[in-house]
């Protein structure tokens, strides 16, 4: 599916405020990335104001490793722990209707947000040609916070895809997937297996997929981070790359990660290729400006969410990281974090709901919040629940995962403390 095109007519008019309004910034998609972060400083800021996290009390006992920081809080030895319930257990607590998705009301929830990304791109159209540029150019900062925020969502529809929650058709569910992930220029299938790695390494030290401690022998290897991980430009490297020491190429249907899916990896990649030329054509109809201004910047925006999004599911103080050794598969989906992201939560369909989500991936987005009310009522002591603004948060453990996420070798269990 194609950008919203502009009124042809009107393309010259609009042309010539924008590089107003670039003379006058001197860059304005560059200055864009800070003039988000202030907005979400503010807007994503909401909720309570305590920075309380709840989390799973005395199932750990750990002493600190000499090999480490020593404000980290690790351990050598396998930790005596309180038997975790089983999965199936945890599924009994939960109404069976929360685990069936509705084609009905997914195509709801994808069709919105398509919807309301065209609207927001008409708006902004209409926007340039009847206000003034300076009127234009200060609302300009919340056009992007609102476009980024719903292709995150459109995002996020796609990755209920990758894990069959969209619907119960498998091959309806990569049809959408690649439709909505290559409009957020993601190749979907090769995503969404380096994904359900994830999901069945979850808080495993030795096999998890992004964002896990390092380790090192001498503490003088850990990764060498850009400030908030360059923000949405580390979601790029990471599906150029991957994450440190286990590389990936997600653009490379031949990676070793998808040798049994070559053919699938395929056709997103095909897909992704037919939407950069696209993308040229729209270039070259409406100019490298608007292209910036309507898809590259809130495109930032977006993969800005998700790295947020994705670090603070699996990193806060007290929440455990498990060796290989020691991984088991409910208390490694335990060690995830509920956020609530305020005004954009519902907005983007409650992914930051997570620890439902992460044993139960199958739920659909839509019953996240229902799932996790049983879940808690049931089991209180396995809650892990921080309510702290989602960038002083963010911010905060960034600042803890640099000065702590190199751990030693023989670490079997790793806990960020304050």
């Amino acid at each position: 599916m194609a950008l919203p095109r502009p009124v042809p007519g009107s393309h010259s008019s609009k042309q010539a405020s924008e590089h107003q309004v670039l003379e006058i910034l001197g860059n304005k998609t560059t200055n864009g990335a800070a003039l988000w972060v202030l907005l979400m400083s503010g807007a994503v800021a909401m909720g309570t104001e305590s920075n309380t996290v709840e989390y799973v009390k005395d199932k750990v006992a750990a002493t600190p490793d000499a090999n480490t920081n020593t404000n980290a809080n690790t351990a050598t030895k396998s930790a005596d722990e309180t038997n975790f319930p089983s999965i199936i257990e945890i599924k009994k607590t939960i109404p069976p209707h929360c685990f069936e998705p509705c084609v009905a009301t997914s195509f709801y929830y994808a069709a919105k947000d398509l919807f309301m990304v065209a609207l927001l791109y008409a708006a902004s159209e209409a926007m340039w040609q009847v206000l003034p540029a300076y009127v234009a150019l200060a609302l300009t900062p919340l056009y992007w916070l609102l476009q980024g925020t719903y292709l995150w969502a459109i995002f996020v529809v796609g990755h209920d895809c990758g894990h069959d929650s969209f619907s119960k058709s498998v091959p309806l569910n990569d049809v959408v997937g690649t439709v909505l992930h290559t409009l957020v220029f993601a190749p979907y299938y090769c995503w969404k297996l380096s994904h359900r790695h994830h999901h069945k390494n979850t808080g495993n030290i030795d096999r998890d997929e992004v964002f896990y401690p390092i380790r090192s022998d001498d503490g003088s290897k850990g990764m060498q981070a850009l400030p908030g991980f360059g923000l949405g430009v580390a979601w790029f490297i990471y599906l150029m790359t991957g994450y440190h020491d286990r590389p990936v190429c997600h653009f490379n249907p031949l990676d070793a990660l998808f040798k049994r899916h070559v053919a699938g990896c395929a056709v997103s990649v095909a897909s992704i290729a037919v939407w950069c030329l696209v993308l040229w054509r729209y270039v070259s109809a409406f100019g490298a400006a608007s292209f910036a201004y309507h898809y590259a910047v809130p495109l930032f925006v977006s993969t800005t969410y998700l790295v947020i999004v994705t670090f603070l599911h699996h990193n806060e103080v007290e929440i455990p990281w498990y060796a290989d050794s020691e991984w088991r598969n409910v208390k490694g989906q335990i060690s995830s974090v509920d956020r609530d992201y305020g005004w954009c939560h519902e907005l983007t369909h409650n992914i930051g709901t997570h620890q439902i989500h992460h044993l139960f991936p199958k739920i659909p987005h839509y019953h996240l919040e229902e799932a996790t009310r049983h879940f808690r009522k049931t089991f209180p002591d396995l809650v892990h629940i921080c309510n702290e603004p989602i960038i002083p948060a963010f911010v905060r453990m960034f600042k803890t995962f640099v000065q702590q996420h190199v751990i030693g070798k023989d670490v079997v269990i790793h806990i960020y403390k304050k």
